[in-house]
């Protein structure tokens, strides 16, 4: 692999799985309560998407980074995406699947058809470790419709490379900050 004009040692690899289905509230207006549809379907969507993520890494122990997305169609809200990605019921398959102790990053969004869906990853155990910072990009050429919800997970096997712009733990001690307490000045 060459990246800025640079062979790098490790060829990096970066995975997604995506599903389309019909929004669980389409058609239904302002609905109060998202937690009936959203434990009706994000377990099942989040043991799935992270099967096919394991079965293209060769497994989760080959994971390094990891994050999930979702983007509703135009007559949905972005609290439907959001609803199904931001439940342990949902994240925790992947979560544990690849043995993580960093939250999953994400993106939740509104879109129609084609639109770009950005899967940010982040290394799945150091948050700080920027090196694994990577976005995956795609779209899916009908999705989401209208009355559709795209839902993705990421997933890289190994870092940036060429990586060479340190961690956030430099940073805070540079700018004076307790690394085990960032927000104290």
């Amino acid at each position: 692999m060459i990246e800025g004009g640079k062979a790098s040692p490790t060829p990096l690899k970066m995975i997604a799985a995506v599903a389309v289905l019909r929004n669980p509230w389409a058609g239904m207006g302002f609905v109060e309560d998202l937690r009936p549809a959203i434990l009706d379907t994000a377990p099942e969507l989040g043991a799935l998407l992270t099967a096919m993520v394991l079965e293209a890494a060769g497994g989760g122990d080959r994971v390094e980074g990891y994050g999930k997305a979702a983007m509703v169609g135009i007559n949905g809200e972005v609290g439907h995406a959001s609803g199904l990605i931001h439940t342990l019921r949902f994240g925790n398959h992947f979560r544990e699947a690849v043995g993580a102790k960093s939250y999953l990053a994400f993106t939740n969004t509104r879109g129609p058809a084609n639109a770009s869906l950005q899967i940010p990853l982040m290394d799945k155990n150091d948050g700080g470790r920027r090196s694994h910072y990577l976005t995956i990009q795609l779209s899916v050429a009908d999705a989401p419709g209208p009355d559709e919800i795209v839902v993705g997970l990421g997933a890289s096997i190994g870092g940036r490379p060429h990586h060479r712009i340190g961690d956030r733990y430099q940073d805070l001690k540079e700018l004076g900050h307790d690394v085990e307490n960032p927000a104290s000045v």
